[in-house]
């Protein structure tokens, strides 16, 4: 089952500053290849004692792996072909997934690629050991433990052989229930290994003692759920048998207490009906089954289990039977009766029995393509209740009209969302929910607060005193004992909604920031500040003082501990900043009793927040600019100290990345806007430059963003700062009711003022958007012919045929885009008729003298892929310059990395080509003719 790991790489190296291009040395043009060797830093983490960080280098193509990296020194160890690593919590060992290498996933028959597996090291001599076909792995909570769960073996020619032979027999067992595969227990600091057989579920407890398993063996002998103590290796049978099914296996934080799912198996492996059940460490008791249940609901086995953090309540879920599975418990012997039955070439309902409709109703809550998306995750929803351990009682807290409940921390109420009153009208109204305190104890329900918009507009307080909710531009606290209401923010005399909202709907508040212990106050954003509001009525303060509205800093709240539910009230809180007009970044320090801040760090670059170690003053976080990868870094918990502990991208160096500044200028009415002028490393201030123009609605937070290396649908800023073109990101303002030209006279004017300073080349300036943006240039170039070309993927053109399409991906009819959302038009088709019209391109298709590169994916799940054959063929009618590139069976965006690397390098041939005059290849010139391929 072991074997040493001669291909990974495990040496304790000197992490050397690497040497930068030599002075003088000539930086170099970024290439599609060069990105797709930059990697990326996922998975980071940091120990509980600081003293490691591990992470996963990914690049755009290629194999992934570890850094495993001491904080404290120097030394550095790498895993090719890891990721995903886990730091145990003492520190001594990270494991990791071992993955098949891109030539064996890309080179094997279909079904032939290996499987992943698993690779332990000892962060003190950086030993290594490889486990092969591993599909999980976990730590016991002490990190004195590892359990790895193996893949099923893949049976060899004589084993299929003895299969199919099986399938005939007729004294073989029937079914297909699939047994369990081997769970391995490792001992970390002795290395002895254990293995435990047939195991499908598995778990530690939350004290390192316990390790719960099931087991659904071939011949059923042993299935069952147990549990061993780790210390003594004693298994303990928590519920055994023939055919049991295990599942949602649940451990209370605190001692060996284990909730479960148990249920039994048909031959084909399919769970019946459950039973919530507990084991307390000794014994195995039942606390809720079928007959605890509503009339006509179960308990199914595929559930989710959750203690509350005394062990008092278990929230669990159940539903009703559907009318399929109703059919299916009386039995099917009209199904019988009809196989009997000779066959009738003019029996009607034999011959309906294949017909395929779907019936669309106009007061379906959902239109039939949403139920269909939907149906996969409604068929077997389940619905909230609660078993009061010591009371022995069970309540249902939600169902179908009141389905969303939250898990609270409290022993009293819960929060109860649902947006079954408004799902017809949701179809152009968006999303609308009512809020219910639901009492844990009876399931008694009390209206809240009507017609919320939006997801977490409404929030229940740790100890379940009061609910706060956002509506109608404030914010209001709800008394759940007395059920008396006020407005809290009314009198702090600055603004509540969101003061840079364009759009048709009412303008969203800034969300709630927390809460002090004891519920004493609830903390509230606005768009700069943040304020204490005591919930007894008490005078409100600035937890910041008011610095950040008249310096335009936005102070925000980072949770550096997601354990804990409420501040301390005295405690200390980390704040992030961010400059909205310089875009520089930071941290400051407040304390949650008292008005003022602290500086700790505040630079022109972006910060990003990562972690904190449990057992040590220290923080992990990246720094990033424009031209600086976000590397990690470590740092006193009050950013002293700060040092940078990667360079996972050296190669940068050598690259002519650009560099970024802030512009600013006026729309055409007069309103200040800023965007990014990204320009070459040899910026020459007497020449003029060809201007990419890249936007959406606010991109000059950017300036300082390490742009993302990676080759998609987006135009990768090195890539042409580095071949000497400006790359612009200009910020929109937008209007109701006038999006398209809203557009247009924010960008159009930005990209004058190019030309004034000297910047621009007038005769060379490219127009690229995508979806939102992607309508945008379709429908800008047909009020200006300031641009030599345009790009446009997945755009919009016409309105009034996409305000009735479908997004696939949800279901959901697009009309609510455009009355409430980001389309921003005043009314529906009927009552803003003109300016559906007035805002599509294809309209005004005659007025576009731009040469334009349309694409779009053939599945687009968010925008008809029909709208852009619509502005092909209406440029085409007219005789317009256009290419459409349709990439099949791709989505919004495409994601089959040659189409993703074929968008990319047809995107940059035509703009060179219309930018530059570089020769046009043939597909842009005669086109490609369809061979049957």
């Amino acid at each position: 089952m072991l074997r040493t790991l001669p291909q990974v790489i495990a040496l304790s190296l000197v992490l050397a500053a690497v040497p930068s291009a030599p002075a003088g040395a000539q930086e170099r043009t970024v290439t599609f290849t060069d990105l797709m060797k930059i990697r990326q830093i996922e998975q980071p983490s940091i120990s509980d004692d600081g003293s490691w960080i591990a992470f996963t280098a990914e690049p755009d193509r290629g194999d992934p792996e570890v850094v495993v990296r001491s904080t404290q020194g120097d030394t550095r160890y790498l895993v090719p072909f890891g990721s995903h690593p886990v730091i145990s919590s003492d520190g001594q060992w990270v494991a990791m997934r071992l993955n098949p290498s891109l030539e064996s996933r890309e080179t094997s028959k279909r079904g032939d690629v290996p499987k992943r597996g698993m690779v332990l090291l000892a962060t003190a001599s950086g030993a290594v050991i490889q486990m092969s076909e591993v599909q999980s792995f976990a730590y016991s909570d002490d990190g004195r433990f590892l359990a790895y769960h193996l893949f099923a073996a893949t049976p060899t020619e004589d084993e299929e052989a003895e299969d199919d032979a099986a399938e005939g027999d007729a004294d073989a067992p029937a079914g297909d229930r699939e047994p369990g595969t081997s769970l391995m227990l490792r001992e970390l600091d002795s290395g002895s290994e254990t293995e435990i057989m047939d195991v499908r579920e598995y778990g530690f407890d939350g004290n390192g003692q316990h390790l719960a398993y099931t087991v659904a063996s071939p011949d059923n002998s042993r299935d069952g759920l147990y549990a061993r103590e780790l210390s003594s290796g004693s298994e303990s049978a928590i519920h055994v048998a023939p055919f049991g099914h295990y599942s949602a296996l649940t451990w209370a934080e605190d001692g060996p207490k284990l909730a479960f799912v148990a249920a039994t198996e048909d031959e084909d492996g399919e769970a019946g009906h459950g039973a919530v059940m507990a084991w307390d460490g000794s014994a195995t008791s039942e606390l809720v089954n079928e007959d605890d249940a509503p009339e006509g609901w179960f308990i199914p086995a595929n559930n989710s289990l959750t203690w509350s953090d005394d062990a008092q309540r278990l929230f669990f879920g159940w539903r009703p039977l559907r009318a399929d599975e109703m059919d299916d418990e009386m039995g099917s012997e009209e199904g019988e009766e009809a196989e009997e039955t000779p066959f009738d070439p003019y029996d009607t309902d034999a011959i309906l029995a294949d017909r395929g409709v779907d019936v669309w109703h106009w007061l379906d809550p959902q239109i039939n393509s949403q139920q269909k998306i939907q149906w996969p995750r409604m068929r077997n929803r389940t619905f909230a209740a609660v078993h009061h351990m010591d009371a022995g009682t069970t309540v249902a807290l939600g169902d179908p009209d009141i389905p969303q409940v939250g898990i609270p921390s409290n022993a009293s109420v819960a929060l109860a969302t649902t947006t079954v009153p408004y799902a017809v009208e949701a179809t152009w109204m968006g999303e609308q929910s009512d809020a219910h305190i639901v009492d844990l104890w009876t399931g008694e329900r009390t209206l809240v607060a009507e017609r919320l918009r939006g997801r977490g507009s409404v929030e229940l307080s740790p100890e379940g005193r009061y609910a706060v909710y956002y509506q109608d531009g404030h914010y209001h606290l709800y008394d759940v004992a007395s059920g008396a209401e006020r407005n809290l923010t009314e009198g702090l005399g600055v603004p509540i909604a969101n003061e840079d909202h364009d759009y048709p709907e009412p303008a969203p508040g800034y969300g709630v920031a927390g809460w002090l212990e004891g519920d004493a106050a609830v903390l509230i954003n606005d768009k700069f500040d943040i304020w204490v509001i005591p919930t007894d009525g008490g005078d409100a303060y600035s937890l910041t003082d008011g610095a950040g509205r008249p310096e335009n800093r936005i102070f925000r709240i980072i949770d550096t501990d997601p354990e804990v539910d409420a501040i301390p009230a005295r405690g200390e809180l980390l704040l992030s900043s961010y400059h909205d007009l310089k875009k520089s970044h930071g941290y400051y320090r407040a304390r949650a009793d008292r008005s003022g801040v602290t500086r700790l760090l505040e630079e022109d670059r972006v910060f990003d927040y990562l972690a904190e170690a449990e057992d040590a003053d220290m923080v992990l976080f990246t720094r990033e600019d424009y031209s600086e990868f976000p590397d990690l870094w470590v740092a006193e918990t009050d950013f002293t100290g700060a040092r940078q502990v990667t360079d996972v991208n050296p190669i940068i160096d050598e690259f002519a990345w650009g560099t970024s500044e802030l512009v600013e200028w006026k729309s055409l009415d007069g309103t200040p806007l800023q965007g990014v002028v990204i320009k070459p490393n040899d910026y020459d201030p007497s020449k003029r430059y060809p201007v990419l123009v890249y936007f959406y609605r606010f991109f000059s937070q950017r300036l300082h963003e390490f742009n993302d290396p990676s080759i998609n649908h987006r135009p990768s800023f090195p890539i042409y700062a580095s071949d000497g073109y400006v790359v612009f990101l200009p910020d929109v303002r937008f209007e109701v009711g006038r999006p398209g030209f809203s557009s247009t006279k924010s960008v159009v004017p930005g990209v004058q003022h190019l030309i004034d300073i000297g910047l621009a080349d007038p005769d060379a300036i490219a127009l690229h958007g995508h979806s939102w943006s992607g309508y945008q240039t379709a429908f800008m170039v047909t009020q200006t012919d300031i641009f030599t070309t345009a790009v446009a993927g997945a755009p919009v053109s016409n309105m009034t045929s996409a305000y009735s399409g479908i997004r696939l991906g949800s279901g959901l009819a697009r009309q609510f885009q455009y009355e409430m959302s980001q389309s921003r038009l005043s009314g529906n088709l009927w009552d803003a008729r003109d300016e559906y019209i007035d805002n599509s391109p294809v309209f005004f298709a005659d007025r576009i003298n731009t040469p334009m590169l349309i694409l779009h994916g053939d599945e687009d799940d968010a925008v008809p892929w029909e709208q852009s054959i619509e502005l092909y063929l209406a440029l085409r009618r007219l005789g317009k310059e256009a290419v459409f590139l349709q990439y099949n069976g791709e989505p919004h965006h495409p994601q089959t990395y040659s189409n993703k690397l074929d968008w990319a390098m047809k995107m940059k041939e035509w703009i060179d080509h219309y930018l530059k005059g570089t020769p046009a290849p043939a597909w842009i010139t005669e086109g490609v003719p369809y061979t049957g391929g």
